[in-house]
């Protein structure tokens, strides 16, 4: 009978090889623990590409490994499952409308995205300066308008059931902090009172009704969307009426941009409250970042001073990759595992002969429609954790993660964990040889 004592020399051989591969690796592998919130894969990994039909129209191609290539299929390959369309109701140029929003899900569908569904309720953008109701809505009574919600979402599920593209996930308004469809579903400054909060509340849950009542499943979350993901006081003030008015949801979703929303800093402390203080889901549900300040169209990009960037993020192919990278930890790392996701706003934006861009700087493509290295930020976090031994094709070496007390922090290179683990394959293949030899000997003096 083979026999094993604690103290032979293979297993202090292998003890002191395992010290010494972690004193060389930093202890690259994520570690599990109890007390630990962290995640190691975020479950919804996406972008908002609802500008895409209106460049493919006007000439824009993408390229990946020098070919041209369809942009979902980029996306795809690249880790990300899930993509977000807003909807418009009556758009003067029909892009976002309903008819080519339907077009476009069932598109994306098909190709195995998961569909998160934004409701604007308005005939174009809606956001904290913007919330005007459709042409059509403008002279319907209050009680009119809560029908006409309904309605509409209804018919837009019902139609998306029906075809075979129902969303994971629907939004109820676009970043509506200070309410929808005004002046009736106006909220905050001189508007903030029990009449007009009662009637937002109203609206959201009319609308919230006709995504159940059309989906003929509970399989659809609900998310409220707010733009305020780095003002915590903000937040509160939001979701503390939702609950004082009892709005049912699922899923906060938030805008982050730090040239408006504060730092990250500010986004780990919102969301650390947030994921401790409510039931919800959370989702960082709009935010990008430039891989350049140049601009290659007549128009005045967005971003374009060093002044708007976050400290310790230049305006890089890197500093893109790492600020998403660091960001994406923040959001896994809620508390009790609330994080669900992160979408980067119009990735897809490139300028083109007949369509030029103020965001042509803060997409996932070069000013020739190449792909660029840090969309395979999404890549890793669809394997492994953030701290990864896949390598990665990015100019700079160093991977970076936010620390407690300063934007950026350098930790160990994919290629130096792959080397030390290499070392280690072969430290420890020439005593397992030998164990399997004397294992064989002494089975044969057995027989």
């Amino acid at each position: 009978m083979l026999r094993f004592s604690l103290l032979t020399p293979y297993s202090i051989y292998f003890v002191f090889i395992s010290l010494i591969f972690f004193q060389t690796t930093g202890c690259s592998y994520p570690t599990t623990n109890s007390s630990s919130n962290e995640q190691t894969i975020l479950p919804y990994r996406g972008v908002d590409i609802s500008f895409l039909p209106e460049i493919e129209d006007n000439g824009g191609i993408y390229n990946m490994n020098g070919e041209t290539t369809d942009l979902l299929q980029i996306l795809r390959s690249n880790g990300i499952n899930s993509i977000r369309l807003r909807i418009w109701n009556d758009p003067v140029d029909g892009y976002c409308g309903r008819n080519q929003t339907l077009s476009f899900a069932r598109r994306i569908t098909d190709m195995g995205f998961n569909l998160l569904l934004d409701f604007h309720y308005s005939d174009t953008w809606a956001d904290p300066g913007h919330q005007t109701k459709p042409v059509a809505w403008n002279n319907l009574s209050f009680n009119v308008l809560e029908t006409a919600i309904y309605t509409y979402t209804h018919e837009i599920i019902s139609t998306l059931r029906n075809q075979g593209s129902l969303p994971r996930i629907v939004q109820i308004g676009n970043e509506i902090t200070g309410g929808m469809l005004w002046d009736e579903g106006k909220v905050g400054g001189t508007f903030n009172n029990i009449s007009q909060w009662t009637q937002f509340t109203s609206l959201l849950k009319s609308g919230i009704q006709g995504v159940h009542d059309a989906a003929l499943t509970d399989s659809i979350e609900i998310m409220i969307h707010s733009d305020r993901g780095g003002d915590n006081a903000g937040c509160r003030w939001f979701y503390n009426n939702l609950a004082n008015y009892n709005v049912s949801f699922d899923i906060i979703g938030l805008s982050f941009y730090p040239w408006w929303h504060g730092t990250l800093t500010n986004l780990k402390e919102n969301l650390v409250d947030l994921s401790s203080r409510y039931n919800q889901k959370i989702c960082v549900v709009e935010t990008a970042y430039p891989w350049t300040l140049d601009w290659n169209d007549d128009k005045t990009n967005t971003i374009g001073l060093e002044s708007q960037l976050h400290e310790g993020y230049p305006a890089t192919v890197q500093g893109q990759y790492s600020f998403l990278k660091d960001l994406s930890r923040i959001v896994m790392n809620s508390t009790n595992s609330k994080g669900i996701g992160v979408y980067y706003w119009a990735p897809e934006v490139i300028s083109t002969p007949t369509r030029g861009s103020t965001r042509e700087n803060l997409g996932f493509f070069d000013f020739s429609g190449n792909i660029l290295d840090s969309i395979q930020v999404f890549l890793q976090s669809s394997t492994t954790s953030y701290l990864s031994t896949t390598a990665i094709n990015i100019p700079q070496t160093n991977t970076t993660t936010v620390s407690e007390n300063s934007s950026t922090t350098i930790i160990s290179t994919s290629k130096s964990i792959g080397e030390s683990r290499s070392l280690l394959i072969l430290l420890t293949s020439f005593p397992l040889l030998l164990f399997q030899k004397r294992r064989k000997k002494s089975r044969t003096t057995k027989e």
